[in-house]
């Protein structure tokens, strides 16, 4: 009888592990960027929406750089999403009191892809804190649309180009 549990118990754990391994062999990374720019008009400690230009995913050949296809992948969540001020360069987000990124597409709805609040940076990089939401339609798709909603603490003098870089971890099926 003890045998026969701890074979039962080395199978299990061997067919965990060997699923675990399968997926890191088909787990990969798409990057994808926008920008945006916060203009010197912007109200002040009001949320409002900075116009995003849609992003146009590359992930059909992504897929095909990594030996899979739209319809084998399982999973695709955000890894990674950084703000980086572009112009001017020696701005920092010291001006800024909260943002949040939502994700869409036409026939999608939109949900929040990232944010950060109470913002207290003297960096022209910040990191947001990704949600853990499921985006594989949305990757798959052959755009996307990014609406950004921000709260600014300080008066702009200058339009401010922001670019966003996003990382999505992406988790295909082997068949």
């Amino acid at each position: 009888m003890k045998t026969k549990t701890f074979a039962l118990i080395t199978f299990l754990s061997l067919f965990l592990f060997s699923c675990n391994v399968v997926d890191q062999l088909l787990t990969f990374t798409i990057s994808n960027q926008t920008s945006f720019t916060i203009s010197s008009g912007f109200p002040l400690n009001v949320a409002s929406e900075v116009l995003t230009p849609d992003v146009t995913t590359n992930s059909s050949a992504e897929f095909q750089n990594n030996n899979t296809k739209a319809d084998l992948v399982k999973d695709v969540r955000l890894r990674e999403l950084k703000l980086a001020i572009t112009n001017p360069a020696d701005k920092t987000f010291s001006f800024l009191k909260s943002v949040h990124l939502y994700i869409s597409t036409d026939a999608n709805d939109e949900i929040e892809l990232a944010y950060l609040d109470n913002i207290n940076s003297t960096t022209n990089v910040l990191d947001l804190i990704v949600t853990a939401e499921k985006l594989d339609k949305y990757i798959k798709a052959p755009s996307y649309k990014i609406r950004t909603k921000a709260v600014i603490k300080e008066t702009l003098t200058k339009d401010i180009t922001v670019k966003a870089d996003m990382k999505f971890k992406v988790t295909a099926d082997p068949f």
